[in-house]
């Protein structure tokens, strides 16, 4: 009878530990899946209303963001009648280099070794060496690796950076297609 009581809790313990929406998870990674999983529909799921819109770039609302960022969006640029996008999301803000160093490797511990699942394809991992930033560049930046790469994701990259823009040091982290395209607002300020 004391077997069967055992059992029936270790049961009932197991059921529970994995009816949890991914134990294992952090609001981050979940975040960046929804936006990698939208990257083969160039992140047309995730586009919210438009903000500003020029001649070759297009910027418009993410519904989707990291918890307490400050600003995400996705731009559209049009190079040479091809459309690339960039989602970019700023996780943090401080004038104080030291609480945004610390913010970059809490964001880069909740994204390291993120596996990615998109629906017919092998799942990912998202993997970067941790370097500390130094207060001394005004662009800190890891790119993450995507192991092992598909060949529909081959072109995909994912960004975390620390930035300083105006004395303000911003940690951003964005995922885009091919080569980084620079918004209108980032390269007013390089």
């Amino acid at each position: 009878m004391r077997s069967t009581i055992m059992t029936l809790a270790f049961l009932l313990n197991a059921v529970w530990l994995f009816s949890q929406d991914d134990v294992f998870s952090n609001k981050t990674n979940i975040a960046l899946e929804k936006v990698i999983r939208d990257y083969p529909n160039r992140f047309h799921n995730i586009r919210g209303e438009i903000i500003s819109q020029h001649a070759q770039a297009a910027e418009y609302k993410s519904t989707i963001s990291v918890p307490g960022a400050s600003y995400c969006s996705i731009w559209k640029y049009t190079v040479a009648k091809n459309e690339v996008y960039n989602w970019n999301c700023t996780t943090f803000n401080s004038p104080n280099f030291m609480q945004a160093r610390a913010k970059f490797k809490e964001v880069y511990d909740q994204i390291e070794n993120t596996i990615i699942k998109i629906e017919g394809q092998k799942p990912f991992i998202l993997n970067a060496q941790y370097r500390t930033p130094t207060e001394l560049h005004n662009t800190n930046s890891l790119s993450f690796e995507l192991l092992p790469a598909t060949e529909e994701m081959k072109n995909l990259k994912v960004d975390l950076s620390l930035d300083k823009e105006a004395n303000i040091w911003k940690v951003k982290l964005s995922v885009y297609e091919g080569e980084r395209m620079i918004s209108s607002s980032t390269a007013a300020v390089q």
